[in-house]
């Protein structure tokens, strides 16, 4: 198994398609749950001035970013798309030359398993943080898990990329992924 190493210079977080009425369609523990780890993975990219990119798919259906995810981002340009891949055009844009991409979002059998294997197509390495995505039913989330790993994906914790991107303790970035992470 080869080994990997995220590094703060070479990452992005991309938030997918954590929208209003979609999550409306989730159990509502689950659902809890993934914004918790998704804010946190926010927060932990803020602290280690991770470029941070957010897609909505087909907001006039699907609603606006959820309220509690739009409150941690605070000012946010989304990409809006029609596409299930996240992996369009403006988005690789942003992206630019770093090539780690920390995923977290919905459907993860759908759209986030179409934008790790698009992304990993386009030579970058997503690193799917399993503790948030999710989809309507537990066994399209896992399926959708095992498809991202087959298609490339490193599957970590929200938690573990982010104190990977940190590297060691004892500096003012630790602090505040710490408590992101709590």
């Amino acid at each position: 198994m080869p080994t990997f190493r995220l590094k703060r210079d070479q990452a992005s977080l991309l938030v997918v398609d954590i929208q209003e009425r979609l999550c409306a369609a989730m159990e509502r523990d689950a659902l809890d749950r993934v914004l918790n780890r998704t804010n946190a993975a926010i927060e932990g990219a803020r602290a280690l001035e991770l470029p941070i990119i957010v897609t909505e798919q087909y907001p006039k259906g699907l609603g606006p970013t959820h309220s509690l995810v739009k409150m941690r981002l605070g000012s946010y340009s989304a990409v809006e798309k029609i596409d299930f891949t996240a992996c369009v055009p403006d988005v690789a844009t942003r992206l630019g030359e770093r090539k780690q991409v920390l995923l977290v979002g919905m459907e993860t059998h759908v759209c986030v398993f179409q934008t790790v294997r698009d992304l990993t197509e386009k030579g970058f390495t997503p690193f799917l943080c399993a503790d948030a995505v999710m989809s309507r039913h537990p066994e399209d989330r896992r399926v959708g898990l095992e498809m991202c790993r087959e298609a490339g994906a490193h599957i970590v914790t929200v938690e573990a990329a982010l104190f990977d991107l940190l590297g060691c303790a004892g500096t003012p970035e630790f602090k505040k992924v710490s408590a992101a992470v709590r």
